[in-house]
């Protein structure tokens, strides 16, 4: 199955840290790449969505705060479920976009911990990369 549906856009992939935080979703439409991301427990100003250099899409959320942890210590914990399978660690999602896109007009949202990302596609019609060459009896 090296050819099916799920291998060309994981090549895709740049990285991915963060255990089971931040799971992707990647759907394509004719006017757009969509993105919905799991990010339980977070609100948007704890996630930051940038573009980098070659046209990477890079998505991150920061955990809990140096003062919440803090003030988590100076308890005792007897069980703590929530605690270990909660999504609030710090997370990076890297994903090399296709080269049709607009950057410039991408969009995010965050409701009830999905985030979602638009990506725009560019449907101008691009020139053709043939190009063609005169050819003369002499350089």
């Amino acid at each position: 199955m090296a050819d099916g549906i799920f291998w060309y856009p994981l090549r895709r992939f740049r990285e991915w840290s963060g255990g089971s935080t931040a799971l992707i979703d990647w759907m394509e439409s004719p006017n757009a790449h969509i993105f919905k991301v799991n990010v339980p427990g977070y609100n948007k100003e704890d996630i930051k969505v940038q573009i980098e250099e070659g046209n990477v899409l890079s998505i991150k959320g920061e955990g809990l705060k140096k003062e919440e942890k803090e003030k988590k210590e100076d308890l005792v914990w007897h069980v703590a479920e929530r605690e270990a399978f909660s999504s609030k660690g710090e997370f990076l999602r890297r994903i090399e976009l296709p080269e049709n896109v607009k950057t410039d007009q991408i969009k995010a949202y965050v409701d009830n911990g999905l985030l979602t990302v638009v990506v725009p596609k560019d449907t101008s019609p691009k020139s053709s990369k043939v190009r063609n060459i005169n050819i003369t009896s002499k350089l």
